[in-house]
């Protein structure tokens, strides 16, 4: 599965050979210690060390069901007649799908993916950067694509990456990726990192965004195995990061354009911010905070629910 697919989850390993995730995370072990495959927190890729870097194919059949309810959730945080940027990824793709719904948007973008997602939406304004195309992830990269962004300003970034951690923030492993995202991140007065459990933990080559930039982590609730997961969580939250975490339950409907009829189950948890932030009017976060901040409903039609995030 490993070389069809360039990595694998240890989730779907566990389904598709129906046995639990422990002895999956054995035989991984072990296959690691042969040199066929390099382990990954929650998964398995093939040899390659920092630098590799899987293409769209691979990707886009890795956490299918974390991504779509990170993506409902998400789509949350984007309102009416704003101005946001939309980073390359498979799960910025499926928020793209989602955001073609909401009136007045206007969204800028380096990925072809994104602008594909919204090409129909009849109220969103797509603005595409220049550059040149990387086709291993259909997004405009390089020089052309930097300049296209100086200058300019919206109210948020909804950004991916190959891995985060509390210590180096959002990484990827390709430098042309890592350079766009870094202007993408310099246009906005918000950061939101939407990554599923998988990437919580791991480090790449090229830090894109910073701990200390990020505002909003989006995630999927890691499994309860997980350690690794949870601490990085912690140390994330420790950090002033904000975490909403959305719960996969039921099988959504991944694949339709804002995510109706998605059964996913959601929530939030906010974090107290230690200090004024990028985008964040000062004194906004130095009370811990569990007042419910969405006034929308989920597009599975449930009101996300607001806790404090605490270790697991």
């Amino acid at each position: 599965m490993v070389r069809a697919n360039g990595a694998v989850s240890l989730r779907e390993l566990a389904r598709v050979v129906q046995t639990s995730e422990v002895t999956v995370r054995r035989d991984v072990r072990a296959l690691e210690a042969e040199g066929l495959l390099d382990r990954r927190h929650g998964g398995a890729v093939l040899p390659g060390g920092f630098s590799r870097e899987s293409g769209f194919p691979q990707k886009s059949h890795l956490a299918t069901a974390e991504k779509t309810a990170i993506a409902d959730l998400a789509a949350n945080f984007v309102e009416e007649g704003e101005a946001i940027v939309v980073g390359a990824g498979t799960t910025t793709q499926e928020l793209a799908r989602r955001l073609a719904r909401v009136p007045g948007l206007t969204v800028v973008t380096n990925s072809l993916l994104v602008a594909q997602a919204l090409a129909h939406a009849n109220r969103v304004e797509v603005v595409m950067t220049g550059g040149t195309l990387r086709g291993s992830n259909y997004a405009l990269v390089g020089s052309g694509a930097e300049q296209s962004l100086q200058g300019l300003r919206v109210s948020r970034a909804f950004l991916s990456g190959s891995g985060l951690t509390a210590e180096r923030g959002l990484s990827t492993s390709n430098m042309l990726s890592a350079s766009v995202d870094r202007a993408l991140v310099q246009a906005a007065a918000e950061v939101v990192v939407l990554a599923d459990h998988t990437k919580l933990g791991t480090d790449t080559m090229f830090q894109t965004v910073p701990t200390d930039v990020i505002t909003r982590l989006v995630t999927d609730e890691p499994p309860a195995h997980d350690d690794r997961a949870a601490t990085e969580l912690q140390a994330l939250a420790d950090q002033g990061v904000q975490i909403a975490v959305a719960g996969t339950g039921a099988p959504g409907n991944a694949g339709s354009a804002g995510g109706e009829g998605s059964q996913a189950r959601q929530q939030r948890r906010d974090v107290p911010l230690p200090g004024p932030r990028r985008g964040q009017v000062p004194g906004a976060g130095s009370a811990l905070r569990t007042a419910a901040v969405l006034g929308e409903q989920t597009p599975g039609g449930e009101r996300a629910r607001v806790a404090d995030l605490r270790r697991r």
